[in-house]
């Protein structure tokens, strides 16, 4: 029998149960972050040695020299937060959207969210370029999408096998037209968004992660209140709103924010696939614990696209491919063990 969480209330506001396993197992993940971390800033003909690590550590980029801070601040340092902050978005975005779903299926790549997102600020980028904001782009796109999807499913998300049919009937659409806007650019501008399309970390920049820090600073707190709230929607509408979960607003809020921090990960490394799909999982696993899971799919996804960014910049191949393909080839694996193990439930 497990023990029974404490509950920590934070200033009247936040309430969230914390069980002694999600720590342990939080704990565990934020050291194996801290090594994937110390490993992308040192391996690699340009990489850092722990002399120049701790320096850093201690006196700030200033104590390196000019070679060594250019790799840092330039090259290394910024594709490494953003890798950080977008994997984090997409495991905290995953979380909301397999718990409003109630299904493990439930995630932005898989639903067509994501690739709505590129479509969306590929077109902001053809057609306002300079003018609009991408992330802006981004942000219509993934609404549009996730309302294609609602409307397209019927019953609020409640048919997984509709969900995919329709996800992945928006997702051909919405790469169609990123197709379209690349043949319509010229070379480099094409360059650029068959990059991004796949999902790429590369020359990846301080406001990048400007970006996508923000986001998080302001929509992670608003997940976290929701979290006690969705651990009651998975008990089903009718207890939830007999204890005061308000199921309705809290599942129009909760996609509000997954939406926003899809958006927020799509804009700055583009339509980077599965992490959304794997990282709650994992963190479910893990911890063996009810709800959403917030904090631990953060820390998870963080350190999948850490680490999968890792293997792309170690790779042995002459030309370093996008870390969306590497992303999309094991998460393709398991999309297909988690459709068979549904099947086997009977729920798709």
């Amino acid at each position: 029998m497990s023990r029974a969480p404490v509950v920590l209330r934070v200033g009247g506001v936040l309430s969230m149960p914390v069980r002694i396993r999600g720590l342990v197992v939080g704990g565990i993940l934020l050291l194996g972050l801290l090594v994937v971390v110390v490993l992308t800033l040192t391996l690699g003909r340009l990489g850092l040695s722990p002399d120049d690590l701790l320096r850093a550590a201690v006196g700030g980029p200033d104590a390196l020299g000019a070679r060594e801070r250019i790799v840092l601040e330039t090259l290394r340092g910024p594709r490494l937060v953003v890798a950080l902050g977008a994997g984090a978005a997409f495991g905290v975005s995953g979380a909301l959207f397999q718990t409003v779903t109630r299904n493990p299926l439930g995630s932005p790549d898989v639903i067509g969210l994501s690739a709505g997102a590129a479509a969306g600020a590929a077109a902001f980028g053809l057609l306002w370029t300079g003018i609009l904001p991408l992330p802006l782009g981004a942000l219509v796109g993934a609404l549009v999408a996730i309302a294609v999807v609602y409307l397209g499913t019927g019953r609020g998300f409640s048919s997984p096998v509709r969900m995919i049919v329709i996800g992945i009937g928006v997702s051909a659409m919405s790469l169609a037209f990123v197709q379209f806007v690349i043949a319509r650019v010229g070379l480099e501008q094409a360059t650029v968004l068959a990059s991004y399309l796949n999902g790429s970390l590369a020359s990846r920049s301080w406001q990048d992660a400007a970006i996508v820090g923000v986001c998080l600073l302001v929509l992670v707190p608003c997940a976290l209140v929701l979290s006690p709230r969705l651990g009651l929607l998975e008990m089903g509408d009718e207890t939830a709103d007999a204890l005061g979960a308000r199921s309705s607003l809290t599942r129009a809020c909760s996609v509000l924010v997954a939406v926003g921090l899809a958006t927020a990960a799509v804009s700055v490394a583009g339509p980077i696939a599965f992490i959304a799909l794997t990282a709650p999982q994992i963190a479910k696993r893990l911890t063996r614990a009810p709800g959403a899971g917030i904090l631990v799919s953060a820390i998870a996804g963080a350190l999948l696209l850490a680490v999968a960014d890792l293997l792309v910049q170690q790779s042995p191949f002459p030309v370093q491919l996008p870390v969306g393909i590497l992303t999309a080839a094991l998460g393709g694996i398991y999309l297909g063990y988690l459709l068979l193990a549904e099947w086997r439930k009977g729920t798709v």
